[in-house]
């Protein structure tokens, strides 16, 4: 079983916005700046995508933890 490079972007896309939402409301608590919240959390949310994305695409290469399906029958 492989995954597509699209399936992977649209999860690390997906990951990352529901990150970037928690890391803003962290940076405005720590900083008291919504400016520089936002600044942080944009920043992070194109470097851990990236990041992710790459992540995801090198263990799609190892096969430790997976099986190969077994067919539901055989003749």
């Amino acid at each position: 079983m492989v995954e597509h490079k699209k399936r992977s972007i649209a999860k690390a896309i997906s990951w990352r916005t529901l990150g970037t939402v928690d890391t803003m409301l962290i940076s405005f608590i720590v900083t008291g700046s919504p400016l520089a919240a936002v600044s942080i959390g944009a920043f992070e949310l194109i470097t851990k995508t990236l990041l992710y994305y790459f992540h995801e695409r090198a263990w799609n290469k190892i096969n430790f933890g997976r099986e190969k399906p077994q067919p539901e029958y055989q003749i």
